[in-house]
């Protein structure tokens, strides 16, 4: 048997399930030469939501993180998770976005893509594997693992060999969720060495609190790689412990041959690094929950819905969500849960419970997944459902990329005229995202305060609580202090609340689009601005026809459920 090699998720999949992503780059580099010196398979460091997060929220260039890293680490391969066709976004791009993305991910750093697909279609990840290997990167091929009624062991065993004769150098089975029980992890496991002669890797999170078990039966099966994550930011809804891994398969046929001393002495860096996260680590992420072999809601999804909830002050509807997401997802063909199938299924069932009626608000994105535009569902929706979202509308049958011209020109005409091109890589940054990808590269962007570790004491002491309140376009930092027992805080401007005719936001979001101005006639039914709610775009229609009196928001306003969008009279 020979010698299980790990892969560290430390610096991108871990702190993505349990702190949302919001590790800095700045705190990545002072550990990264040590991370090099202990020989794992690979350091996993890029892609998933570091993109999004390090534009959206810490003000930081996520080519430049590669960069950095790159030069730090010299002798360890670096590997990026890629959504396929998907890339690092939540929906498809056009093939000539994908080469470019690839390649240059490539050029910067990257040297193992580990390349999946949402539904599995692997319709959808063959120009991405195409690219990396023509570009001499290895790929690891992935299949999502999830348990239900249309995933038996057999389905995944042929997309390996399917996966194989696409030329990938290693299978990954990607186990979001921690689903996996250790029966499965050794049956899987033994029916692909059986099958395909490339190396196994098993990824999988400790949600269900299976896998560090799974991983032993996996390796007695003969699993060739695993991913784990040093202790501090492994367990929860993270990946079993690097340190742990390696002393308990020290001795056996298994044994990873790495140095625990070495391994303790990284864990005393990332051990220091987790307080200052301490603030927006939620402990729910934190936690062993058996309900997810109920619910099957993968690890980073677990923390993006507390925040989601909290963002709506919905909290208190978390369970009622929980019980929801099932039944959404078995309407919708069983998905396996994972970026952006987790968003679509997660995102539609909050709202079923928020509008207290089903399918009332049907996001785009879960339109154009019941269409076919993310590929072919595992299982057929019911016809039922195709007509409540889609009306009259087909759903698709081809490849969806097949259905998109080509953008990258069109971008790169629209990034020069907005003058935020000061390198190459700023296209495919705008490219990827169109709506929050301008203010950041225009520098406009603010890294977002860490909130200091919540303290545990019962004395009515002042907690304060800050706001970012916007009014008419500025941003006020705003602080609660507790006053007696009761909250005091100075009145600000309110925002404009429903009139006669105004139509409203339902729930707390960013103004994506105004698609109508003063003055303009609409019809009933018309859509009349984009809300972006949770990730996902709500389109808001006129509830009647009308004229357009007032327009009460502007792009990139960020309102509240109850706050008047505009006035159709």
């Amino acid at each position: 048997m020979a010698q299980v090699k790990l892969t560290d998720t430390t610096l991108r999949d871990a702190h993505q399930s349990l702190i949302a992503t919001r590790m800095r780059t700045r705190d990545m580099l002072p550990i990264a030469e040590r991370m090099d010196e202990v020989g794992f398979f690979s350091l996993e460091v890029w892609g998933g939501a570091t993109f999004d997060s390090s534009i959206r929220y810490l003000n930081e260039d996520p080519w430049e993180r590669l960069r950095s890293l790159k030069k730090a680490i010299r002798k360890t391969p670096l590997q990026m998770l890629l959504r396929g066709q998907n890339l690092v976004g939540y929906r498809h791009y056009s093939d000539d976005v994908v080469v470019k993305f690839v390649e240059h991910a490539a050029e910067t750093g990257i040297d193992i893509f580990r390349i999946f697909d949402a539904v599995n279609d692997i319709r959808n990840m063959e120009v991405s594997i195409k690219t990396a290997k023509r570009v001499g990167a290895h790929v690891q091929g992935t299949v999502c693992y999830t348990i239900s009624p249309v995933h038996p062991i057999p389905l995944y065993v042929k997309m390996a060999k399917q996966l194989e004769g696409m030329g990938c150098d290693s299978l990954c089975i990607k186990d979001m969720a921690g689903l996996i029980s250790p029966k499965n992890a050794h049956d899987l496991v033994k029916a692909l060495k059986k099958e395909i002669s490339i190396p196994v890797d098993l990824h999988s999170h400790c949600t269900s609190g299976m896998a560090p078990m799974s991983y032993l039966y996996a390796c007695e099966a003969g699993v060739d790689i695993l991913d784990t994550a040093f202790s501090p930011f492994a367990w929860g809804t993270s990946q079993p412990p690097t340190e742990t891994t390696v002393a308990a398969l020290k001795g056996t046929p298994y044994d990873t041959g790495l140095d625990l001393f070495l391994l303790t002495e990284i864990k005393k860096y990332f051990e220091d690094l987790k307080e200052k996260y301490r603030g927006i680590l939620d402990p729910i992420s934190e936690r062993i929950d058996t309900n997810v072999l109920k619910y099957q809601i993968p690890g980073g999804m677990l923390s993006n819905l507390v925040s989601q909830l909290k963002e709506q002050n919905a909290l208190d509807k978390y369970n009622d969500v929980l019980a929801e997401m099932p039944r959404v997802r078995e309407e919708l063909g069983y998905p396996p849960l994972v970026t952006p199938t987790s968003q679509i299924v997660g995102t539609q069932a909050v709202l079923n419970v928020l509008m207290g009626e089903r399918y009332k608000v049907v996001p785009k994105e879960v339109k154009d997944y019941v269409k076919g535009l993310y590929g072919r569902t595992p299982a057929p929706i019911s016809k039922e459902i195709i007509t409540k979202i889609l009306g009259s509308e087909q759903p698709i049958t081809c490849r969806p990329a097949d259905l998109l011209p080509p953008e990258l020109d069109k971008a790169t005409k629209e990034a020069y005229a907005l003058g935020i091109v000061k390198k190459p890589e700023d296209i495919l940054t705008y490219a990827l995202y169109p709506a929050i990808a301008p203010k950041f590269l225009r520098g406009e962007a603010k890294e977002e305060a860490l909130e200091p570790p919540k303290q545990n004491n019962n004395k009515s002491a002042a907690l304060p609580t800050e706001f970012k309140v916007e009014v008419d376009g500025d941003v006020f930092e705003v602080k609660i202090l507790s006053a007696g027992g009761g909250m005091a805080v100075k009145e600000m401007n309110e925002r404009p609340k429903a009139v006669d005719g105004s139509i409203t936001a339902s729930m707390q979001g960013m103004v994506l689009k105004v698609k109508v101005k003063k003055g303009d006639s609409v019809a009933k039914g018309d859509v009349v601005m984009v809300l972006e709610a949770m990730k996902m775009e709500n389109n808001i229609h006129a509830p009647h026809a009308g004229t357009v009196k007032e327009i009460l928001v502007k792009e990139g306003s960020t309102v509240s459920a109850g706050d008047a969008l505009l006035i159709i009279g």
